[in-house]
């Protein structure tokens, strides 16, 4: 039980750590490239 509360309290933490960065936009813009490159929409 403790080793599964760390893990997603580590995940949560990575997680704020990215959105404070100012990541979000970036993990978007990579992922409709992915989308339109490799899947083949638009």
């Amino acid at each position: 039980m403790k080793k599964t509360f760390a893990i997603i309290l580590t995940a949560v933490i990575f997680i704020w750590y990215g959105i404070e960065r100012g990541e979000v936009p970036i993990i978007l813009k990579k992922a409709v490239n992915i989308c339109l490159e490799c899947i083949g929409l638009g």
